[in-house]
Parts: structure tokens; sequence; C-alpha cells
């Protein structure tokens, strides 16, 4: 474990964990107050690069912000990442998470889109899917091949980009190309043994506030905490492309990943998953400070690459882990 590793983890555990065990809660205090603060890591964009807001230009409606090469004639061969920020569904924000788009963008040489998607508990279930599935379908309006499209996100925008898969291959919607998911948050029902075994280790989360977490989410839908479209884990993985996984040994979410592999691999899906040895959930934020961050963007800069040269050939893909 880097040195780090130790002072992000001393970090998380008191400005995190602590806040989130006192009572009352307020999830909007909450979403302020991370896009007040500075961002987890400092990072600076490459002179090359820029950041692009999309507007909703030519009225199709996509709000949120591209990280992309400044040279435009680069744009056309690249890959394209749709990126879904995590956040419990309620805060965060694609400002928030471009330690992770910027380290993404530049190690995979792609553009990277990160819709500004609508969070409860104003817009509860199941308004985020909907604006994925706005957000890709847009993608493919503006004439980019599936093929060139790669999902990812991270913990509540990692489980939102398997919800997202599953609903374009019950749409009958053409798939893209596979996805990267960082310790995504895929069972809502709070069941794994990871909650309760790594109540303490895990330095942001205690294993009890995912349920309240669940609540908040879906809110007053009234849709079951095991609905396939809020905790993917239920889902039916048959036919989705591959899935490349990163999780924490000692996070409380990492039976989310692992059952999840589980049945994905079940179903005939390619699956990947590299496990963090004692990191904090969704450590890659961290970019570029953690070293160990700085592996896993770069690892998964090739994942991207390898995705979209094997549907460019036709290739079957076969993930494995470093």
């Amino acid at each position: 474990m880097s040195w780090q590793n130790w002072v992000v983890s001393r970090m998380v555990r008191n400005q995190v964990k602590k806040p989130t065990e006192r009572e009352p809660f307020d999830p909007i205090a909450t979403r302020l107050h991370a896009e007040k603060r500075k961002m987890p890591s400092p990072v600076e964009l490459p002179p090359d690069w820029r950041i692009v807001p999309a507007h909703g230009a030519n009225g199709d409606g996509l709000t949120g912000e591209w990280i992309e090469p400044a040279d435009p004639d680069l744009h056309d061969d690249a890959p394209v990442v749709l990126y879904l920020h995590g956040g419990g569904y309620f805060f965060c924000s694609p400002r928030t998470h471009r330690p992770i788009t910027i380290g993404l963008a530049t190690h995979a040489r792609a553009r990277v889109c990160v819709p500004d998607y609508r969070l409860a508990p104003e817009y509860p279930f199941p308004a985020p899917v909907e604006d994925a599935l706005f957000s890709y379908r847009t993608l493919l309006a503006q004439g980019v091949a599936p093929s060139r499209i790669v999902v990812a996100g991270d913990s509540a925008g990692g489980g939102l980009a398997l919800a997202l898969l599953v609903a374009l291959r019950d749409a009958a919607d053409p798939l893209p190309a596979g996805a990267i998911l960082y310790s995504p948050w895929t069972d809502l029902a709070a069941t794994g043994q990871s909650l309760i075994d790594n109540d303490e280790s895990d330095v942001m989360f205690r294993g009890a506030w995912m349920a309240h977490g669940a609540a908040l989410y879906l809110g007053d839908s009234g849709a079951p905490t095991n609905h396939p479209l809020a905790s993917p884990l239920y889902a039916d993985f048959t036919g989705l492309p591959a899935l490349h996984c990163y999780v924490s040994t000692s996070e409380v979410l990492r039976d989310d990943t692992l059952r999840m592999a589980e049945r994905a691999r079940a179903a005939g899906v390619s699956v990947s998953v590299e496990m963090g040895r004692r990191l904090p959930h969704v450590w890659p934020i961290f970019y570029p400070f953690l070293p160990e961050a700085r592996i896993a963007l770069k690892r998964s800069g090739e994942q991207i690459q390898q995705l979209v040269a094997a549907q460019k050939n036709r290739e079957p893909v076969e993930l494995t882990p470093a």
C-alpha cells in the first residue's frame, strides 16, 4: 500500500465517512458542499485537450460536458466514452469527477461525454436511467457509431451504466463496445455480506448507509429495491457487452461487484474484475495524486482501446486482469 493511499484513506475517513454518520442527513446540503469544495485530487487538463460544455446545441437537449482533444481532426476516429458519475444518485456532477474523466480521456485518447443527469430526491428513479438512455441515443443521433462507444461509471454511476446496458438491450437498441465500472452499486436491496464484513475497513461508508441511500433514490417511485434497472444485480445479463470492473477488497460494496460479475459470467458475458487491496471506494477519483489511481486509469484506457478495436475488427473480447 502506497503512502499516498494512507493519506487519502485517512482524509476520506475524516471528511466523508464521519459526516455521513451524523443525523439528520441532508442530501441537498451534501450536494452543495460537494460542488463548493475542491476536487478530490488536483488535476490539470493537458494543453492539447479541452473541456466543452454541452448545452443542448442543435436542440438535442444533451447537457453536461465533453473532455476531448483540442484538435477536431482527431475526433472522427477517437473512441467515445459515455461517463456516468457517481454520488449516490443525489450529489456530484461532471465537474466533481474530472479527475477520472480527464484521466480516462488522455489515457484512452478518447472523447469523454459526461451527462449532467437529474438527481434525487427531486428526480428519483427512473429519471437517471431515462437521462442515460437519452444521452446514449443522442450520441447515436450525432453520428457516433455504437462500436466506438464505451460506457463507464463509478459507484451509483456504475450501477446506472449497467442499467443503461440492460435498458438498451431490452429496447433492441444497438449496444456499445463494452463498459468500464468502478465499484458499481448494483444491489439497492443491500444484501451483500461485505456490507457487514467491511463496515469498519471501508474508509468512505458504513454498510447500513446503503439502505438509506437506496430509499433516497427510489423515493416515491414505488419500485422495489430489486428492480433490475435500479439494482442491476437482479437483471438478466444475457447479450450484454464485455464488462471490466474495479473494486477494493476493503469496501462495503465489494460484493456488489463480485456477485454481479458472477451472474454476468453465468449469462455468457466476458467479465474481468481487478481487486484493489485496501483502497478507498472509487479510488481512481484520486488521480493523479494516488499511484494506484494512475495505474487503474492507464489500464482503463488500454481496455477502452481494446474494446473498440475488437468491435472494429469484429473479434470476440476476452478481458483479463493485470
